[in-house]
């Protein structure tokens, strides 16, 4: 059973890329320069040549100035009470990955809410990541490894991890199945962009 892999709407990634960066008058070249990729890596993102990961997607949400979240597509207001059926979630695929928007996107308060979905292997990228805030994670399924500063931790279903997030962290999946992880990310400064989480060149 495929955990929270109904028929959700996917986005497409590159052509979403495509209309945040014109409708705020970035080039292509500028935005390769601002997020630290290559306009060929830009290009071949935009024609649906390739899929971004995870630190990629992150990377260009900081240089664009938008919550990760902005990739799902949703231009509504923000809203006091967000009630989503399971076939009106946004899905946004990246390398070996899917993250699931569970509303966030839409409210108004500090408090975003997604499900992960990863392949064998998939991780959060080759950077560690620090937000302001809380972050919550719960194994729904598979193997979750969740690395917070020094601190390792292995991950199984119904396994929970809370952390304050401005600790340096990163994940994976080190197991052989697919893994599905509910994050919650809460209490963040007013205008940070949770989702944009600031990664730290060099890190490890």
């Amino acid at each position: 059973m495929a955990l929270f892999q109904n028929e959700a709407a996917s986005v497409d990634i590159g052509i979403r890329l495509k209309e945040l960066r014109e409708q705020r008058n970035i080039s292509m070249r500028a935005l390769a320069a601002q997020s630290g990729l290559s306009a060929n890596a830009l290009s071949m993102i935009e024609r649906g040549k390739t899929s971004p990961s995870v630190s990629t997607l992150y990377k260009l949400a900081d240089a664009l100035g938008i919550s990760i979240t902005a990739f799902f597509g949703v231009q509504s207001e923000k809203q006091q009470t967000i009630f989503l059926k399971s076939d009106e979630r946004t899905r946004v695929s990246f390398s070996r990955g899917v993250f699931e928007g569970l509303g966030g996107e839409k409210f108004v308060g500090r408090v975003e809410p997604f499900v992960l979905t990863l392949e064998s292997g998939a991780n959060s990228g080759p950077h560690t990541m620090a937000h302001t805030g809380h972050e919550f994670v719960f194994c729904l399924r598979g193997e979750l490894e969740y690395i917070v500063e020094k601190n390792v931790y292995h991950m199984s279903p119904g396994d929970s991890l809370l952390f304050a997030a401005q600790l340096k962290h990163k994940w994976k999946n080190p197991g052989h199945t697919v893994t599905n992880a509910l994050v919650v990310l809460s209490g963040f400064a007013e205008g940070e962009k949770p989702h944009t989480m600031h990664w730290k060149k060099g890190g490890s």
